[in-house]
């Protein structure tokens, strides 16, 4: 089995993923989609990595099995909802796009419209699809608590009122809701979306984020309690080396998914 796919996005997340895919035969990158201005950096990358793949501005409409989006809000509404129309699946990795207000929904109903489906990859958390099971049976409480080194947090609202710096001690920059968190913090806060859309939604599940210069990975700890019992899961996972701000755990996440559907055995 063989699948032709198109990639949005070429940036830390699409360019290693390039790397880990290049030796695998059965995975062919059709296209990589990026705006005009990323398309110089795309088309090395490319070279490089995919020289099969045509560099473009938007998903061709023939030719490809399946859509890739690395890339964030604006190439969920501007890529993935018509290629879901026209009845092409997706693999999503920006979650944390989907707390904008009816972004989920609309993502629902292009892919009912279009009789396929939408996958949301786990990203940089592990133990989602035991929290998903646990919701089945009735969930009371999912609490996400994100750590990251300060130099994680910079570009985003933690910096206001504090040098980062300069931190001494373990900082919350944040607590709230899912929501709330995957709107303010998009980039950091994946794994908060991820995690209230495998259990309570992204209003009822309690999240705090944590800047602490003790730490050198990016800690994720996920508590659950419901019908099923109770689990506690802490994931100390590296950074990926181009982008701090993104645990490597995500960009595997995404390769498994792809592998995952020309696999004989799929786990």
């Amino acid at each position: 089995m063989s699948l032709r796919f198109a990639l949005i996005g070429c940036g830390a997340i699409g360019t290693s993923m390039l790397e880990l895919l290049k030796e695998n035969a059965d995975l062919s990158v059709a296209a990589i989609v990026v705006p005009d201005e990323a398309m110089p950096a795309a088309r090395e990358a490319a070279a490089r990595l995919a020289p099969g793949a045509a560099v473009v501005s938007s998903v061709p409409l023939a030719g490809i099995d399946l859509v890739v989006e690395a890339a964030g809000h604006a190439a969920i509404e501007q890529h993935v909802l018509p290629a879901l129309r026209r009845g092409t699946p997706c693999v999503v990795a920006s979650v944390g796009a989907l707390s904008a207000p009816g972004l989920v929904e609309a993502v629902e109903r292009a892919a009912v419209t279009g009789k396929t489906q939408v996958q949301l990859i786990a990203g940089a958390i592990g133990a989602i699809d035991a929290l998903a099971a646990a919701r089945v049976g009735g969930l009371d409480l999912v609490r996400y608590t994100g750590r990251k080194p300060p130099r994680a947090w910079k570009g985003t609202p933690a910096e206001q009122g504090r040098d980062l710096d300069s931190l001494a001690a373990e900082t919350v920059i944040f607590e709230g809701s899912a929501r709330e968190a995957a709107s303010l913090y998009p980039k950091n806060a994946n794994v908060a979306a991820t995690v209230s859309l495998a259990g309570l939604g992204l209003d009822k599940t309690f999240v705090r984020l944590v800047a602490d210069p003790a730490v050198t990975e990016n800690v994720h700890t996920v508590e659950a309690d419901g019908a099923f019992g109770r689990f506690e899961l802490t994931m100390r996972n590296k950074p990926l080396a181009a982008n701090p701000k993104t645990s490597a755990l995500t960009v595997f996440s995404a390769v498994r998914a792809l592998r995952n559907r020309v696999a004989a055995l799929a786990i």
